[in-house]
């Protein structure tokens, strides 16, 4: 019933409440007969429904089935994530405090520039890296934004227009088993001068290119190119706050960062000696 890819149908990602799996799981359990009917239907269209799935929607079925079915959700839960839960909490959280500190320092721009290169801000269209081609009109409902864990490569959305828009996307993560990389190995893969550029952005957030310039000691034009490569990699958003313009990490640039912790001071030498800029 939940594929890796494709339709999945919405009574199982039930609305986020803050409350524990139980009230989520009571959600799934209250799903309405004629909902259950229609969401499987649709997913019917596009894989083989298993024969106990199909009599969840049947009309007088009763809730035996859905009662079966939230018990086997607490029992996948209690064996395979309740182990990890801490750590996915954990990497779910330093996502929202990365998002709230954009919010607070750019604003609702910040926040969307922020999601790059999952999703493009192009004013009053937020242009997704979706799995399908569809339109979704807020119509004054506003739009939640859902970090996951569990969702890898691209976002995903409720398939029913008429449910509250939420947009789910992954959160910048490290396979519990993935190994960290070096300090040298990031050098490798950015460059020195890239790399240092990076490591003071996300050191402070909400710096402009002078400040990142004179902090790494580099020439301001450098500084800006630089930045505008790690921008387009979905490193680092850029937002406009009155004249300046103001460049922070994403989850994606800190989780990189993270990964080869960056032991250097930043500070990058040149030519006409070391930490010396041309302004």
């Amino acid at each position: 019933m939940i594929p890796s890819v494709g339709y999945i149908p919405d009574f199982l990602t039930p609305p986020v409440t803050g409350a524990d799996l139980s009230a989520g799981l009571e959600l799934v359990r209250a799903t309405p007969h004629r909902r259950l009917a229609s969401e499987l239907t649709q997913l019917a269209e596009a894989r083989p429904v298993p024969s106990w799935a199909a009599s969840l929607g049947r009309p007088g079925s009763g809730n035996g089935a859905l009662t079966s079915l939230t018990r086997a959700l607490a029992v996948y839960f209690g064996a395979l994530l309740a182990p990890r839960w801490s750590h996915v909490r954990t990497v779910v959280g330093n996502d929202v405090g990365i998002r709230t500190q954009a919010l607070l320092d750019g604003g609702t721009q910040a926040l969307l520039n922020g999601l790059r290169p999952l999703a493009r801000w192009n004013s009053p269209v937020l242009e997704v890296d979706y799995p399908v081609e569809r339109d979704l009109h807020l119509g004054g409902r506003g739009l939640i934004l859902v970090p996951s864990y569990f969702c890898w490569g691209r976002p995903t959305a409720l398939a029913d227009p008429d449910l509250p828009p939420v947009l789910v996307y992954p959160v910048a993560k490290n396979p519990l088993d993935l190994p960290c990389t070096t300090e040298d190995g990031l050098v490798r893969l950015l460059g020195r001068s890239r790399a240092a550029v990076l490591a003071e952005v996300v050191r402070r957030s909400g710096r402009t290119t002078s400040e990142v310039a004179a902090a790494v000691g580099l020439a301001l034009p450098s500084v800006s190119y630089q930045i505008g490569v790690l921008r387009d990699g979905g490193l680092v958003a850029s937002h406009r706050d009155g004249k300046y313009v103001l460049h922070t990490a994403t989850p994606l640039g800190r989780q990189l960062l993270a990964a080869a912790p960056w032991g250097g001071t930043g500070a990058v030498s040149t030519p006409g000696g070391p930490g010396s800029s041309r302004r």
